[in-house]
């Protein structure tokens, strides 16, 4: 079995299983406590913050720890919304936990504007200008498309938010970007919030994290005993928490990229010269968007689920017909029914990508004969 849903979750690191099994059955104590053996392991969730920020290039700023990128995405754009006349701008290419927020904003009577995307599944910058103003509050870009591995201009956004929106928050959605893409200190320095999931990168399911700049315009939205700075009240997943620790520090991000785009190469090889398959050239190495011509995206994938897997789009999507993100880039509706993911890990090998890509043209070229 090959696996090419990479985007949707990883297979955690088996070293964690040990880490987690520690700190759930030896060292089990509730950092929140206040003898011995519970500060020092409130001093690992501190280590744990440490590896985050190092990670993200930032020389300071707040972690907060969450069950992962769902409630970090609720927290970045609830905890930062304010009463009043403020305005609320998002791409249309947002995750659900995002686009569904942005949703519920408007519910509540809010101003919010949904910015477009460009044919490569950027943002649409000129349309974002348009957009900020002095009542802006709140900026939420994606930093790595989920579904097309487009990579947003982030220098660029900062850049129209210093010149047209200066009150505003800048919140990125980098779940597909940590411990991925190389992230510049210049960017994160001029970021509000950064969400992550470890599961994501070779980490455990249930836990995530939010890079908070400056802690004070953040307000909490769960209460309780005041845990993650007041924040976000809870007990603190130790357990998850350092294995995703050990995650963030085994992964080497620039090695791993070179690695990946050669994987990416390589299994784009496979399909050179034939008609009828096409793919969206996302800057991300990890992430290919597939159309194969005449051929429901659906009946591929499960064409060859026994020997490969591979997905249709975000995996909290999959039960709406339709995809939100490539119907907004201009794809037509056979294009998007046509549509396949495949995302890689970096630690796959070139043979077994190229097997991959050979068992789906195979596959494709079966189906096609038989519905053409």
């Amino acid at each position: 079995m090959i696996y090419l849903d990479n985007a949707a979750t990883t297979k955690m690191f088996e070293e964690e299983l040990d880490i987690i099994k520690e700190y759930a059955c030896n060292s089990f104590y509730n950092p929140s406590a206040g003898y011995a053996k519970a500060i020092e392991n409130s001093k690992h969730l501190d280590e744990a913050r440490r590896a985050v920020l190092k990670a993200l290039n930032a020389e300071k700023g707040s972690v907060i720890f969450t069950s992962g990128a769902t409630e970090s995405n609720n927290l970045a754009i609830n905890g930062s919304k304010r009463n009043g006349k403020w305005e609320y701008v998002f791409s249309v290419g947002e995750h659900p936990s995002v686009f569904n927020v942005a949703q519920e904003l408007i519910n509540q009577g809010r101003i919010v504007h949904f910015v477009g995307l460009q044919k490569n599944g950027e943002v649409d910058y000129s349309q974002l200008e348009k957009v900020l103003n002095d009542k802006t509050r709140l900026i939420s870009c994606m930093h790595v498309s989920n579904e097309t591995g487009a990579i947003n201009d982030l220098a660029q956004i900062i850049e129209l938010k210093k010149k047209y929106a200066k009150n505003a928050l800048i919140h990125v959605d980098g779940v597909q970007g940590f411990c991925k893409i190389k992230i510049e200190k210049e960017i994160i320095e001029n970021i509000d919030f950064y969400t992550i999931s470890a599961h994501k990168f070779h980490g455990p399911k249930g836990v995530g994290a939010l890079y908070v700049k400056n802690i004070e315009p953040l307000k909490a939205i769960v209460f309780g005993g005041g845990q993650e700075n007041g924040r976000r009240s809870g007990t603190q997943n130790l357990p998850n928490v350092m294995a995703m620790k050990y995650a963030i520090e085994k992964i080497n991000v620039e090695e791993n990229f070179i690695h990946v785009l050669s994987l990416k190469t390589a299994f784009l090889k496979v399909f050179a010269g034939y008609k009828g398959v096409s793919f969206i050239d996302g800057q991300s190495p990890y992430i290919i968007s597939m159309t194969f011509d005449g051929v429901n995206g659906e009946t591929l994938m499960r064409a060859i689920e026994n020997e490969v897997i591979i997905g249709r789009g975000s995996a909290c999507s999959t039960k709406h017909a339709g995809n939100r993100i490539l119907e907004n880039m201009g794809y037509d509706k056979d294009r998007v029914k046509w549509s396949v993911r495949v995302s890689f890990n970096a630690y796959m090998t070139i043979d077994e990508v190229v097997k991959a890509g050979e068992i789906i043209l195979n596959a494709y070229h079966e189906i096609w004969e038989k519905v053409k």
